[in-house]
């Protein structure tokens, strides 16, 4: 089975579609899973850098080592680090290279419910953290908590029966329910589990800005609008543009994006 159900094309496009705003949610998930000085810090899921450019600025952990299952965006962080504490590699999720208990901390960002054996990762996640070590992630609120990325599923499911089955796909994947997180946690043995609820904002200057990822080639949403033909697309794109616009004239936008968080301790 495929390990990511994430379109990757290269690093420049999934800055533009997601990497501004993992950036954002990198803050306050680590204010959330914590660090500690002189950590050996697993970053799963590490895409082109966010988390673990965040992190290695935050605080003085001995090493950090990402691991990413597409080898552009691994390649496109790898080529941006100047830290030597920190080091990118292809692999993954679900069969990590690392050997058992070899992390102080365990951490995965907007990635687990890409993965379609999600509760796999997570018991990769606990076999290579040591005891006592934190394992935490977070993954969007696809349903209930992320603005955009409703406006861009229910334009295409008013306009397209067949996305329908494309939207519900997107708005259940795995560990994006409230609850699910924390219970596949306690399901793979983790103790002192805590969930929490991340919020940031979204902010476009127009809605040039909005549509520029989805023409792109990274993400689910730009799967979607590559899929369409010519008249179909142009047809979306102007639906969504009045959904974006909602009454007024294009310019700022802020949308409310929430993101479920979960942390325990490796047994």
């Amino acid at each position: 089975m495929q390990s990511s159900s994430f379109n990757a094309a290269d690093g420049d496009g999934y800055e533009l579609a997601m990497g501004r705003w993992s950036r954002r949610l990198a803050e306050l998930f680590i204010d959330f899973a914590g660090a500690a000085d002189g950590e050996a810090v697993l970053d799963v899921g590490s895409g082109t850098g966010s988390l673990a450019f965040t992190l290695a600025k935050r605080s003085k952990v001995k090493s950090i080592k990402g691991i990413d299952f597409a080898p552009a965006y691994v390649a496109y962080a790898a080529a941006r680090n100047s830290d030597p504490r920190i080091a990118f590699e292809t692999g993954d999720a679900c069969a990590m290279p690392f050997a058992d208990r070899s992390f102080d901390r365990v951490l995965s960002l907007l990635v687990l419910h890409f993965v379609p054996d999600a509760n796999k990762a997570v018991a990769e996640m606990k076999r290579v953290a040591r005891p006592g070590a934190t394992v935490a992630a977070t993954v969007w609120d696809a349903r209930g908590g992320y603005v955009a990325n409703r406006i861009f599923y229910d334009t295409a499911a008013a306009l397209d029966p067949a996305a329908v089955a494309r939207r519900a796909q997107n708005l259940t994947r795995p560990m994006t329910r409230p609850g699910e997180l924390a219970a596949a946690w306690r399901a793979a043995g983790l103790t002192d589990v805590r969930d929490a609820l991340l919020t940031i904002r979204m902010d476009f200057e127009n809605f040039a800005d909005f549509w520029a990822p989805l023409s792109g080639k990274d993400g689910p949403h730009a799967a979607y609008v590559n899929s369409l033909a010519p008249d179909k697309r142009a047809k979306f794109q102007d639906a969504l543009n009045a959904a974006y616009c909602d009454g007024e004239a294009d310019g700022p936008r802020s949308y409310a994006a929430s993101a479920w968080a979960v942390r325990g301790t490796a047994p």
